[in-house]
């Protein structure tokens, strides 16, 4: 039996790397990486060393294809019914839940589960061999990790639909075209890619980034006059910290210098 880590983790300059490390599995969540993934979000929010988070998947085949389908087949349906009240309903939003910004690396086969779990992240870096796909209705299921009342909102209800009803596949290309992924690199850049910009967000002040990703994230939610009311309660949040201030005072000591 493998006794290999179900994910690996680094922490360097502000910037935790997650490695989901199943690569002879794909990268497919089994119940023990999910407990893992459950515990480590918000423990990584939690740290004041961490400012982004990357999350990518080992090997060069996936970034990971859903949930472990082959121990799901093991598996009573009460057993499976209490998971999905008690354990796997938490991780659809547990990476979204997430203050600061979080950032997906993908490579190669990004399904189900794993698609649904680049739908919670911030900001995704493709290469330009990813495969993107929601096959859960060609199984006699469906994507209940998210993906219907997130995606809808990303590319409109009838694209959605049509996405999650055919069970079809889509390349990088087309993701693009789609907005579901920020940018297109080589497989050999994705990470490259992913850290340029996790380190140019982590030069920033935090308390700025993890506002705006919450005003943002409210305008998901709600209408406009709610999220402008709530903008303007993150922005009195911004200026709690002094973090600004430093800056602002840099800001207006070089003016006076030029």
């Amino acid at each position: 039996m493998s006794t290999a880590a179900l994910h690996l983790l680094t922490v360097e300059d502000g910037i935790a790397v997650i490695t989901l490390n199943r690569p002879a599995a794909l990268n497919s969540i089994n119940r023990a990486l999910r407990l893992e993934l459950l515990e480590l979000f918000p423990a990584l929010d939690l740290r004041k060393d961490v400012k982004v988070i990357v999350i990518t998947g080992a090997g060069e085949k996936a970034f990971c294809t859903g949930a472990d389908l082959k121990e799901r087949s093991t598996r009573s349906t009460e057993e499976m019914v209490y998971d999905r009240h008690y354990l796997t309903s938490k991780s659809t939003s547990a990476l979204s839940s997430v203050s600061k910004p979080v950032i997906a690396a993908i490579k190669g086969y990004c399904m189900a589960g794993g698609f649904e779990m680049v739908l919670q992240c911030d900001i995704s870096i493709a290469a330009d061999n990813a495969i993107f796909g929601l096959p859960e209705c060609t199984h006699g299921f469906f994507p209940g990790g998210g993906a219907c009342q997130r995606l809808p909102k990303l590319v409109g209800y009838q694209l959605a639909k049509e996405l999650i009803f055919t069970g079809r596949r889509w390349d990088a290309k087309e993701a693009k075209e789609l907005g579901l992924v920020n940018k297109i690199v080589s497989a050999d850049k994705v990470m490259d890619e992913a850290m340029a910009m996790a380190k140019k967000i982590a030069s920033y002040p935090s308390i700025g980034v993890i506002q705006a990703k919450r005003a943002l994230n409210q305008s998901m939610e709600v209408g406009m006059t709610a999220g402008l009311r709530f903008d303007v309660e993150a922005w009195v949040g911004c200026m709690h910290s002094d973090e600004w201030k430093e800056r602002l005072g840099g800001f207006v000591r070089k003016e006076r210098k030029s």
